[in-house]
């Protein structure tokens, strides 16, 4: 009787081995179930490389995409953005200001890693930089003196004087329509000069000076023409190819498709400015 009662124990621990084997088989190879999983979750090697930290480089003084309010805190619609940009990429968002005349300089010696001031996306821009997708879209206008109605079609611009920021974008359109561009500092500066007289007019976003005149009640000048047929299209400004610009642009289309660009364009402009 003991014999068998041996031969049915080892064959009971040789079942037993074969169930082990069998429920262990489909862990067997565990690489080929992680390596899915670490591929989708694995980070941006340039996201990582910010140490969780994204700074922006902004002039803080062009009102209301860059700008300080009554409490002395920068925002604007490009600091907001900026802001949630960043929290979709799992960063913290700092912001350093910086001329418009050197806001490029600046990047390109590191001192920030994108710039957040209404950069239009230009072919000659995008030849330097890496460039992300629009956030912002809008048009030029002419300010003129109130009592100067020259000025009611672009061909009217040609020979005329234009103040100007240094290496601003619209410096680069007055050029093209045929003026010649006095530098100033900044946007209201530009609008001082010609209130002064010193220039015939200064060419800036329709969205600038919207908010300009709805803030400061200007009288002294007016918008006199709207080039609505050339759309100018902004976004971020990054180092060329900084490893940074896909997944600022999965962010932006984010932000998009859950409607936070749009509350963000209403809260400053009433309206969605990003498309």
């Amino acid at each position: 009787m003991h014999k068998p009662i041996k031969f049915i124990t080892v064959g009971l621990a040789l079942l037993a081995l074969a169930a082990c084997s069998s429920q262990a088989a489909p862990s067997a190879n565990p690489s080929s179930e992680t390596s899915t999983a670490d591929a989708g979750a694995a980070a941006d090697p340039a996201i990582e490389a910010l140490g969780g930290t994204i700074k922006f480089g902004t002039e803080g003084t062009y009102s209301p995409f860059s700008y300080h309010d009554e409490s002395g805190k920068l925002v604007g619609y490009d600091i907001e953005v900026a802001e949630a940009v960043a929290s979709k990429l799992g960063l913290t968002a700092e912001f350093a200001e910086v001329q418009w005349e050197g806001i490029f300089a600046a990047l390109e010696t590191g001192q920030f890693n994108a710039i957040a001031n209404e950069v239009e996306l230009t072919d000659e821009r995008k030849g330097k930089y890496d460039l992300s997708e629009a956030y912002s879209v809008s048009y030029p206008v002419a300010i003129t003196k109130s009592d100067d109605d020259s000025i009611k079609a672009v061909a009217d611009l040609k020979g005329k004087t234009s103040a100007q920021s240094p290496g601003s974008n619209w410096g680069a359109k007055a050029e093209g329509y045929g003026a010649t561009v006095e530098t100033v500092p900044g946007f209201s500066e530009s609008v001082t000069a010609v209130a002064q007289g010193r220039v015939d007019f200064t060419l800036n976003d329709a969205l600038a000076a919207l908010d300009y005149y709805k803030t400061t009640g200007d009288t002294a000048t007016h918008v006199t023409l709207e080039i609505t047929d050339d759309k100018v299209y902004q976004g971020f400004a990054l180092k060329k190819d900084s490893g940074l610009v896909t997944a600022i642009n999965s962010a932006l289309a984010e932000l998009q498709s859950d409607g936070t660009l749009a509350q963000i364009g209403e809260k400053y402009f009433g309206k969605d400015i990003s498309k």
